[in-house]
This record gives structure tokens, sequence and C-alpha cells, in this order.
């Protein structure tokens, strides 16, 4: 009998409020895991110090010291340079220039992949989850912002040396709201948990979200994606009207996306879809529908992650495991 292999994989997931880390072997079981909050903008270096000691106590506390760590993928919001393992930006946590692959590398001396979060989600639902068996999966995560990814044919679809498939960033109205980028009316300024809780804010605040007002007030940062779907639950239909009004911008985002790339699965995720899943998958599958050329209609559908938080670990862990064996 073969001798059972001792290698073990590490995803990690760097998320604007917490960091998830899971170790795995090679039939993807999962060997521990440790989540920690980021502590939002405390700074790169003090940020990524935290990313190592979660991992150090991923490891002492399931007692894998004696396996060998055969590498590591570490999914990171923002555009990531893929050929150095930099973080070059995360809006949401301020961080600019980071170079975590050199960090991690040089801490647990085996091969570091990092990726966009995004890219490991979609990836992760790809391998394990909602897009299993798909030729072209894209994935649209609103949340703080609005992620994107591709995988085509198994790969994920990466730009030359950077990350891409920002599709937040595109613009599909002529509205003047911004998201903190320059160009206005982009999906993530229209659709973003951030732009549908500042604007359920304001009709707390006029009165006309009475069940918000009471349950966590006008307060932006109370007002998360539990709050929003608990409102809609209470009756605030001004709220439900919001999230449905986001949700058809995103799927004006999905017959752009159809046209371009004729994906046969769309997955949307992120903790706004888990809270909101019928509503927020069934205004984008029938805006998409509505709206797209007619030979397209049937050739796609619309679903929500199934994997969770795990997602994205599994996924970054997947991609590692893939490219170390390239």
């Amino acid at each position: 009998m073969a001798e059972k292999s001792n290698d073990i994989w590490i995803g990690f997931d760097l998320g604007g409020t917490k960091m998830l880390a899971i170790a795995y072997d090679d039939g993807w079981n999962a060997l521990g895991r440790r989540r920690r909050k980021t502590r939002g903008r405390d700074g790169s270096d003090s940020g990524i110090a935290r990313i190592g000691s979660t991992i150090e106590r991923l490891i002492d506390e399931n007692d894998l010291n004696g396996k060998r760590i055969r590498g590591i993928g570490i999914g990171c919001p923002g555009p990531i340079d893929l050929d150095k393992g930099r973080i070059l930006t995360t809006p949401n946590l301020g961080w600019d220039d980071v170079d975590i692959e050199q960090f991690l590398h040089k801490k647990f001396d085996c091969p570091v992949v990092v990726l966009n979060d995004v890219d490991a989600g979609l990836y992760g639902e790809y391998q394990f989850g909602a897009a299993t068996g798909s030729r072209c999966a894209v994935g649209i995560f609103p949340g703080t912002g609005v992620g994107g990814a591709c995988v085509y044919e198994g790969t994920i679809l990466q730009g030359a040396g950077v990350s891409c498939m920002e599709i937040g960033h595109t613009r599909i109205s002529s509205g003047t709201r911004s998201s903190g980028y320059e160009l206005p009316g982009t999906l993530e300024a229209e659709a973003s948990r951030l732009s549908i809780a500042a604007e359920a804010a304001k009709a707390a605040f006029r009165g006309d979200a009475p069940a918000l007002a009471k349950n966590v007030g006008t307060d932006l940062s109370d007002i998360r994606s539990g709050a929003l779907a608990d409102a809609i639950e209470s009756g605030d239909k001004v709220v439900r009207r919001l999230v449905e009004e986001a949700s058809e911008s995103i799927g004006i985002s999905v017959v752009n996306i159809i046209h371009l790339l004729c994906p046969d699965t769309i997955v949307l995720g992120g903790g706004m879809v888990e809270a909101m899943e019928e509503l927020i998958v069934g205004t984008v599958a029938k805006t998409a529908r509505k709206s797209v050329m007619s030979v397209y209609k049937d050739r796609f559908k619309v679903v929500a992650a199934k994997l969770g938080d795990d997602a994205g670990v599994k996924g970054a862990a997947a991609w590692a495991r893939r490219k170390v064996g390239e």
C-alpha cells in the first residue's frame, strides 16, 4: 500500500473585515481552520504580520508541524501583480504595493501564489461548488464593492501580469453617483452593499424605512446585509426596491458579459447574496433574460454560490496546487 502523503495545502482569504485560513490534505479534506478580524486600516505592515501569525496559529493549533506545506494560496482584494505576487492596491484596506508573496515565502519556506479574492472564490465554485462543469463561468460578488472573475475552460482569466475582470468599475449607467473611483455610474456605484446602505440610511432618516430605523438606525456601518434583509422581511418596501434596483443593475452588467463571453454560468456570491438569495438571484436572472439578445436567452444560468466563506480559501489553495504543479 502506498504511503499516505503528509503534504498540506493552505488557502487564505483576506477580506475587508475578516481573514480566514484553512489547511487541506491532498484529498481536499479540511485539517483545520483559523478565522480572525482584519482590523480595518491598521496598515499593511501590521496586516501582513497578522496574516503570518494566523497561518502559524493554524499550523500549531492543528498539530501540522510534522507535515510538509506544499504551497500557500492567498486571495486578496483589488488588482494583483501576478508576476511578483504583490498586492497593488486594496481600496477597502488602504494597502498599496504590498509584497505578500515575498513575506510568506520567507516565513514559511514554500511556494506562495497570490491572486485576486474573487478569482479565488469563483475558482473554488468552479472546482467544488456552483460552477462545476462549466465551460465558461463568470462570478459577480457584490459587497463593500463589486468584484468580478471569470474561469474559462478551467483557467482563471487573467491579464498580462495583472489580475483583471474588474466588473465593478465598468460603467453601466449615466448616473453621477460615485464609488470613490473617478468614473461615475459604475456597477459598484450602483449596486454595492455600501451604495444600497447609503440610500437605505437616507430612507430610514426620512421615516420611509421604519423597520430599518428601529432595528439598526441610520449609521452606515451598522446597515449590513443581514440588516437589509431583516428590514425587507419586516415590510420596508423602500429597502426592498433599493435591493431590486441594485440587482437590476447587476442584471444589465450580466447582459454585457453574455454578449462578450457567452458564459454558461453566472455565479452570484458574497454576504449580500447569501442574505437575500431569492430576491437578488431572481431579479438578476429576470433582468438579464429580458434584455439579452434572443439567441443567448437559453444559453446561461444565474446561480448563487454554494461554498460560502470557504469558496475563496479552497479556491486559493486549489489554484496554488495547480500553479505549483505546472
